[in-house]
């Protein structure tokens, strides 16, 4: 007769990690943790880091066209930001034991997937004002509880990432409101790029929850905080309020308000076009890789004198230690 086996029990590292867990306390990069655990955060960090670096090419293409030398600086200024977020979630993602170089190529090859959105083109000015208050907007919501995400580094980044977010957003609301209350050709452009960027934002925050097995498991380890749908009516309840200053209108005719659960709830999503565009096929897939890996390319030269020269100041220490 079979004996019936008691439920097993937990190894000093993993009650260490449930601990953490139970707590709501921070995960440190020498602290022991699960495979999964790892490898959800390298997915969704190098994910982030990867966004951040694609993201900047549909606003970069526009700074030399920007109508005002102040435009300019500030969406250069922009521009920086976001190789610096990059930057800093590399960095992040490395404390996980992942090389950036192996990021990198994966980013390059079409292998790692990054944000959805920075696949639809820019084609007019005043998508950068739809850039600034809808995707950065969309970005804060998502981001603001990663600062309390239960990874150290992650966390830690993501402070400053959403304060200068911040600025990003209010760049763009500001780009909008002064299109809005201009010519009438000015708030036509500016209405046509809310029109065309809403549904992708609302899109940034993922699938819905019952098809994002990824975002439960991630809300159980405490490194998200809510799930995608919340995010995304939440962020429809901010955009609702802030569009009516702006005096344009979002572009879906089934918004309502829930009188019920006192929150604002959108209309259906194309789900199928994000699939696609996930999948590589959007507008501007192949343009955004490509002009990554020139990029990549043309860089190899600072790459490599940079190595050339840690080698060189490595090989200098080691003699004058030696010499000591």
């Amino acid at each position: 007769m079979a004996t019936q086996q008691g439920p097993t029990t937990p190894t000093p590292e993993q009650a260490h990690f449930d601990h953490l867990m139970a707590t709501d306390s921070r995960v440190e990069p020498r602290d022991w943790m699960p495979d999964a655990y790892r490898k959800t955060l390298l997915r969704q960090i190098s994910q982030h880091a990867h966004s951040e670096i694609i993201g900047m090419q549909p606003e970069s293409n526009w700074i030399s066209r920007a109508p005002s030398l102040k435009r300019k600086a500030i969406l250069m200024a922009k521009v920086q930001d976001e190789a610096g977020h990059g930057l800093y979630l590399y960095s992040a993602a490395e404390t996980l034991g992942q090389n950036r170089d192996q990021m990198m190529d994966a980013l390059i090859s079409g292998k790692a997937r990054y944000s959805s959105i920075f696949n639809y083109p820019a084609r007019t000015w005043a998508d950068m004002g739809a850039i600034g208050w809808l995707v950065d907007g969309a970005a804060i919501c998502n981001q603001v509880p990663l600062c309390r995400a239960s990874y150290g580094p992650y966390g830690r980044a993501m402070v400053r990432v959403c304060k200068e977010e911040s600025f990003h957003q209010r760049q763009g609301f500001e780009i909008l409101l002064e299109l809005a209350n201009g010519t009438s050709a000015q708030k036509r452009m500016a209405q046509d790029a809310v029109n065309r960027w809403y549904a992708p934002s609302l899109m940034m925050f993922g699938p819905p929850d019952d098809d994002s097995p990824n975002s439960r498991q991630s809300m159980v380890w405490n490194i998200k905080r809510f799930s995608n749908d919340e995010l995304r009516q939440r962020f429809v309840g901010m955009m609702v309020e802030q569009v009516k200053v702006l005096g344009l209108t979002l572009p879906d005719p089934d918004i309502r308000f829930n009188e019920d659960t006192k929150k604002w709830e959108h209309g259906p999503l194309d789900w199928e076009e994000f699939k696609e565009v996930l999948a590589g096929r959007g507008p501007c897939n192949a343009q955004r890789l490509e002009r990554r890996r020139q990029a990549h390319d043309d860089g190899a030269w600072v790459r490599e004198a940079a190595a050339a020269y840690a080698q060189k100041q490595s090989a200098k220490a080691a003699l004058q230690e030696a010499a000591a």
